[in-house]
């Protein structure tokens, strides 16, 4: 079992397989370049594995895997029968920009994913080229039913930009009902990477916009999850994710490892120590010293309270998935 340095049982483990991205977002890298880092410097998958067992035999029984972009990773679908075919009744789950999903949906189901989480900010091609810096609807559409075609689970993520899609918050939502989607609606995170000026709409905001037409109650966190759900009338639940709060904080149970091998605690934090000499070694015992010196070190607490409005994170977030 893991636990951190403030009592918190750790069993999620969200896995970056690149930084690379298709997009460029508004909300999170409008203006990197379309570059990468060398693949001499990026951990084998093999490597990947290795670490990835550690933490499935210490406790880990939730895997996501993320970017940039995972879909630009060539032979995920090998990567993921790895870790599913060691242990095949983790939740096993991958958040993509739906971009180049609809050929290899199948080949994912059936290396073991179970989940999908899809961005999807807007239902109108020209804003989504506006929030993307590219044209993507069609091909994220034909994604999201493919998925659902072959049996993955589909979520939503959307995150509300003030001016540019805040309008689209009930469709969106009425979109996911009405395809049996969930839909997270995730408030815009500060970092020195997005577009200057950017604004995004609070989970207050959001709350406010739907209640214009439908009836609501709150039902709360799911265990560690850091969206609080609400359910309408017909049953049907969504949820907003919040950074700006700590209370998903107190029980936390995640940390992020990147595509070059280092181990973050916490998403807004920059502090993060490196796996990569000890895998490329094969020393398992080294690896799990750094595991257990970085949930030492966790933070109680990230720093988007209501008390830092002026904090910004210096955090890639294209590196972390999020």
């Amino acid at each position: 079992m893991l636990i951190d340095g403030h009592g918190r049982k750790v069993s999620y483990l969200r896995v970056s397989v690149t930084e690379r991205c298709n997009f460029r977002c508004q909300y999170c890298m409008p203006e990197k370049p379309f570059s990468w880092v060398p693949k001499e410097n990026l951990l084998s998958f093999e490597e990947l594995f290795l670490f990835i067992k550690v933490g499935i035999d210490e406790g880990i029984n939730k895997i996501r895997i993320t970017g940039g972009e995972p879909l630009l990773r060539a032979d995920l679908d090998k990567f993921i029968k790895m870790i599913s075919d060691y242990r095949d009744d983790l939740d096993l789950a991958l958040t993509t920009n739906g971009y180049l999903l609809k050929p290899i949906a199948k080949k994912l189901k059936d290396a073991g994913l179970k989940r999908l989480n899809i961005s999807l900010d807007t239902l109108r091609p020209e804003v989504a080229q506006k929030i993307s810096q590219k044209d993507v609807f069609s091909k994220v559409m034909e994604g999201i039913k493919e998925a659902q075609k072959v049996g993955l689970g589909v979520k939503l993520n959307s995150v509300p930009l003030k001016g540019i899609n805040d309008d689209e918050i009930i469709d969106l939502l009425e979109f996911a009902k009405s395809n049996g989607m969930g839909i997270r609606y995730i408030e815009y995170m500060e970092n020195k990477f997005a577009k200057d000026k950017l604004q995004g709409l609070n989970a207050q905001e959001v709350q406010d916009i739907i209640s214009t037409k439908y009836s609501f109650k709150p039902v709360g966190r799911v265990e560690s999850s850091p969206a609080h759900l609400f359910e309408l009338e017909d049953g049907y639940r969504f949820g907003i994710i919040d950074p700006h709060k700590h209370d998903f904080c107190e029980d936390c149970n995640r940390i992020r490892l990147t595509a070059e091998g280092m181990l973050i605690p916490c998403l807004y934090f920059d502090e993060a120590m490196s796996i990569k000499d000890s895998v490329q070694k094969g020393d398992i015992k080294g690896a799990t010293e750094v595991l257990k010196e970085v949930l030492r070190n966790k933070p109680e607490k990230n720093k988007w309270s209501s008390d830092d409005e002026n904090e910004t994170s210096q955090r890639a977030f294209y590196e972390t998935g999020g």
